[in-house]
């Protein structure tokens, strides 16, 4: 009996993820079967859209920034967000002021974000080049510039989310057991050893989950880049999620865009997975 009202319990959210998820993956995977544009009969390929994409130059290219972006990004924020954390966690006094000053950035929305960081990096008005100006250093292109717009879109990233690791790692830093540091600390373990033989191993587990969810977010990166270069210039900055989309919204060839998101979901799928694994490995 119990069972059974557990089962009518859980029912409403299982259809609801069912209908809002699991429908949309599906008729995704089944549109990705077939050759359809908008305006044109669709007829079946099978699997004709995924050789066309092993085949595509410009899908390699946009799996290259999307890892490259990823990488950069997500190395940034978790030594920011460690340092950050390590520094409130010492702070005894306006603790609860900053920690309700880092929430700031990152809830705010990704548009409202983009469009400021675009005008702050505008090559002409931009307060970044007036810095670089001031400081006697020559202005950048930052946006406009092939070799510097995916570590500049980095950088917008890693000013929004770096807070919420920072967030994260300090919860798991206030969790750890105090006696461990108490020991340590009697058998002369200080400064960097006692972070490096102590901290990060406990911490391990933590540092793993965020690099998770930050990784699910950052490899299906869309709304700041589409805001500040819509994968430009040229396609410098054109990541799996912007040439999807070109594709599907632009061009209209809705199956092979199905294809292109059907990849993305398996390439962000392994990349949690393997983390997963790496998490159960830390936690013992």
């Amino acid at each position: 009996m119990r069972r059974r009202r557990f089962v009518w319990m859980v029912a409403p959210a299982v259809a609801f993820v069912a209908v809002m998820v699991g429908f949309p993956f599906v008729d995704t995977l089944w549109l990705s079967g077939f050759a359809f544009h908008f305006g044109a009969a669709p007829h079946a390929v099978g699997l004709g859209n995924y050789r066309l994409l092993l085949g595509d130059d410009k899908f390699w290219n946009g799996l290259w920034i999307t890892f490259y972006l990823y990488a950069i990004a997500l190395i940034a924020q978790l030594v920011l967000g460690l340092y950050l954390a390590l520094l409130l966690n010492r702070m005894r006094r306006f603790s609860k002021v900053l920690r309700s000053l880092l929430i700031s950035p990152f809830v705010l929305p990704p548009v409202v974000v983009g469009l400021m960081w675009l005008v702050i990096l505008d090559p002409s008005i931009g307060a970044a080049n007036y810095l670089l100006t001031a400081l006697g250093l020559p202005p950048s292109l930052w946006l406009a510039s092939p070799g510097l717009v995916v570590p500049t879109i980095a950088l917008i990233d890693t000013w929004q989310w770096t807070p919420f690791i920072a967030l994260i790692l300090l919860a798991g830093l206030q969790a750890l057991p105090a006696d461990v540091f108490e020991a340590a600390a009697i058998d002369g373990a200080h400064g960097f050893a006692l972070l490096r033989r102590v901290t990060l191993p406990l911490l391990a587990p933590s540092i793993v989950t965020a690099a998770t969810l930050r990784s699910v977010d950052l490899l299906r990166f869309f709304d700041v880049i589409y805001v500040t270069t819509q994968g430009g210039p040229g396609d410098a900055s054109e990541t799996l999620n912007i040439y999807g989309f070109r594709q599907g919204f632009v061009f209209l060839n809705i199956g092979y865009a199905c294809a292109l998101m059907i990849a993305l979901t398996v390439l962000v799928l392994a990349v949690v997975g393997l983390l997963a694994r790496l998490r159960r490995t830390v936690a013992w």
